[in-house]
């Protein structure tokens, strides 16, 4: 069975929804980040091991929250010792706004994956054809980073939901083929 970690920071609870939904599809472990931002010694013991790490962080001001960043900067000792080298990586993210600039959020995501010597997984779901487009349909907003949540009043979108279900189950999939 594929280690798959979760490791995520949520302001409101919507990320932490993400995170649930991305375990319950991928078989992963959330490890959510308090709100200080500093990681449990039993989180990076489980990192360290796992065969993929997912990051997740609402988007605030363009970029994750300061709590995913103090994590990120203290990742820098597995940096050093090439701890995360060649794992499977992935990312979500949400905010509430259409845009939010969601992908510079990802594309932080991205970049410190890529430090750390890992593997991205894009989304990997076409989105549906504009004038078929709605809040119901997965990859509804067109990203292909990783999964760009829509966080309303209201709740997650069903598409959003689709999306992060299907992304999960995609991570899950790839890790069990890079087990082999």
């Amino acid at each position: 069975m594929p280690k798959i970690e979760i490791a995520s920071y949520s302001g409101t609870g919507n990320t932490t929804e993400l995170a649930g939904l991305i375990a319950q599809a991928s078989g992963g472990r959330v490890w959510s980040l308090p709100h200080d931002g500093d990681g449990k010694p039993a989180m990076w013991e489980a990192l360290d091991v796992a065969d993929a790490i997912l990051f997740g962080s609402p988007t605030y001001m363009g970029g994750p929250a300061w709590q995913f960043k103090r994590f990120a900067d203290a990742s820098s000792g597995r940096w050093d010792k090439r701890s995360w080298q060649n794992k499977l990586a992935g990312g979500f993210t949400a905010s509430g706004s259409t845009n939010g600039d969601k992908g510079e959020c990802l594309s932080y995501f991205i970049t410190l994956a890529n430090q750390h010597g890992m593997i991205w997984v894009s989304l990997g779901q076409a989105s549906p054809p504009s004038r078929a487009n709605d809040a119901e349909q997965m990859n509804w907003t067109g990203g292909n980073g990783g999964v760009m949540a829509i966080a309303g009043r209201g709740g997650l979108p069903k598409g959003d939901i689709l999306s992060v279900q299907a992304y999960g189950t995609r991570i899950k999939e790839l890790t069990q083929r890079f087990q082999r």
